[in-house]
Parts: structure tokens; C-alpha cells; sequence
């Protein structure tokens, strides 16, 4: 679960696309992970960042004759997740905070909305902004 909620943090990916990602969809050597169809329907390229390819590495070849990177559902996935922050003490978190968290990275690592919403899919800036939690300590910084 460690490697899965890395994983997510870094790509902003959703938990169904984490799930159902294979082995023919990641290409190390481009850095990229296509999604073929993603929630909005539409296909995806998502550029994993060096810690995520290093994840991705790690991983042992597919044991599965699916090619799935992981042996595990979305919902498992959300499963594990809530009994992992409950056992941390943080019960109440969800797995889908992890993509409201990782676009706000994107916005801090000073990336601007057009690449965010790329890597992210979101289709509208006002999607975009529900997943967005700027502080406002950094916008103070950034405006000396």
C-alpha cells in the first residue's frame, strides 16, 4: 500500500486508473504512463515524475496474464487505504484526498494551470480549482 499511495502522490492519478494500469501502458524509457480511457473518456499520457518511475522499477515483472502492476481493485485500494490512516491515527482521510493533494504539489512545484490540468485531466479550470488548495503563506511569498 506504501508504494500505491507514493505512487498516487506523485502522479495525481485516480485510484481506478492506478488499478487498472498494465504493464503495456508504462514506457520507462519515454517516462510516460498512457491511460487509454480515463474518467472524462478521453485518453491520458501522464509524465510520472523520477520518484514514480523509481516505484515503477521496483515493481516485480506481472504475475498476472492481465499485465496488471498491481494485484488489487479500486476498491481494495480505498479499503486498505482507510484502515492504513486508521491504524496512523488519521481516520477520515480518503484515497481521493491523495489527488487533491498531489495537484496542489503541482501548483507549488510552479507548474502552471494548462500543464497541471494535462497531468491531471482535468477538463475544466473549475474542476481544477475544487482540487486545488493553495496556502496562503506560499502566495504571500510569491508576491514579494
Amino acid at each position: 500500500m506504501n508504494q500505491v499511495i507514493r505512487f498516487a502522490l506523485e502522479t495525481a492519478m485516480r485510484r481506478g486508473e492506478l488499478a487498472g494500469m498494465t504493464r503495456e501502458m508504462v514506457d520507462l524509457r519515454k517516462r510516460t504512463v498512457t491511460l487509454p480511457e480515463t474518467k472524462s473518456g478521453q485518453k491520458r499520457i501522464v509524465p510520472p515524475p523520477s520518484a514514480a518511475i523509481s516505484i515503477l522499477k521496483d515493481r516485480p515483472g506481472p504475475r498476472r496474464l492481465d499485465g496488471k502492476v498491481r494485484d488489487i481493485g479500486p476498491d481494495a485500494i480505498s479499503w486498505d487505504f482507510a484502515k492504513a490512516c486508521r491504524n496512523a491515527g488519521r481516520a477520515g482521510l480518503h484515497f481521493h484526498d491523495l489527488r487533491h493533494e498531489a495537484t496542489s504539489r503541482l501548483f507549488e512545484k510552479g507548474f502552471d494551470t494548462m500543464e497541471v490540468s494535462t497531468i491531471t485531466g482535468h477538463k475544466t479550470l473549475q474542476m481544477l480549482k475544487r482540487y486545488t488548495h493553495l496556502r496562503a503563506e506560499d502566495l504571500v511569498e510569491r508576491m514579494k
